[in-house]
């Protein structure tokens, strides 16, 4: 039996028998055995008889003879057997260093998030990542929306949380959960005081104390206010949601800050929500992005199957 030429010039693949079958001829050789060969790669002694049977159509030579007293390989069948020997050994060669670059891969895991989520959500999700991969080591850089997208877009980050109305460019993302951004003021501050809400073109033209442009918290407010000219020039313009903070509460102006952020103010009364008229609507999405084309994997997948079920999501 012989080849066609066509066979002769097609892919490797279709012309070299798959590891499994000289694994299988390889057992045979070890044991002379057909049935001990087959019981070793946990498959039944006619599957491996079968397969023995389809590998010689494919080279075109007799591999092993059979007889009651087991199986013998043939002289070609001897010879095929130890090129068979160094394809599987160079199968398992290939095999460990693809475990060690995985193994690599998930021993570390590189975070950007914006500063909200940084500070009150990412604590938790991976205080509950560490429980399921105790040996990855976890990196986390913290900014706002825009240089969390520059972080990714670098490959200096494995995957990113941003707040905002949109997935920056070049990323690809997916909602992991929602936000209000709320109006806070001193309790010495006139609007405490106030009965009525405010709206859209009073808070417009009112000077806040507020995050920096580019964040997730700036987007939000800016396309709100878009129909009143945008917010007014701010009265401060800080870099953290722990500065804004601060600084209302001193009392030196009004702001407006993520309600996942005012948790502890709002409840001790250092800061006091002041309600929006119904139209004004300050709602934002939480984001999990990556760059496009490259889905997470390993404990960047795991970590953002946590964020599905943790605090922010509903």
């Amino acid at each position: 039996m012989s080849m066609s030429s066509a066979e002769d010039t097609g892919p490797l693949s279709r012309r070299v028998p798959d590891l499994s079958a000289m694994e299988l001829l390889i057992g045979v050789a070890r044991h002379g055995s057909l049935g001990r060969a087959a019981r070793d790669l946990g498959i039944t002694q006619p599957a491996a008889s079968s397969r023995i049977r389809s590998m010689e159509r494919h080279l075109g030579v007799a591999l092993v003879d059979r007889s009651p007293r087991g199986s013998k390989l043939t002289a070609e069948g001897a010879l095929v057997t130890d090129w068979a020997r160094r394809v599987v050994e160079a199968a398992e060669a290939f095999d460990v260093g693809v475990q060690a670059l995985r193994g690599r891969r998930d021993s570390r895991l590189r975070v950007a998030a914006s500063m909200t989520i940084a500070e009150y959500l990412l604590p938790g999700w991976l205080i509950a990542l560490r429980g399921e991969r105790p040996g990855t080591a976890v990196s986390l850089l913290a900014g706002n929306s825009a240089f969390v997208a520059e972080r990714l877009l670098s490959d200096e980050a494995d995957l990113g949380f941003v707040e905002g109305l949109a997935v920056p460019s070049g990323l690809d993302g997916a909602v992991i959960g929602h936000d209000r951004l709320v109006v806070v003021t001193a309790p010495s501050h006139p609007w405490a005081r106030r009965r009525a809400p405010i709206g859209a073109a009073e808070l417009a033209a009112t000077p806040l104390i507020l995050r920096e442009e580019g964040s997730g918290t700036r987007q939000v407010l800016d396309a709100a206010l878009a129909a009143e000219g945008g917010v007014a020039r701010p009265l401060l313009e800080l870099a953290s949601t722990t500065a804004v903070k601060a600084a209302v509460v001193s009392g030196a102006g009004p702001s407006v800050l993520s309600e996942l952020a005012l948790g502890e103010e709002l409840a001790g009364r250092r800061l006091v929500r002041i309600p929006l008229e119904e139209g004004l609507r300050l709602r934002r999405d939480l984001r999990a992005v990556w760059r496009t084309a490259h889905r997470p994997t390993g404990p960047a997948r795991d970590l953002l199957s946590l964020t599905r079920s943790g605090p922010g999501t509903g």
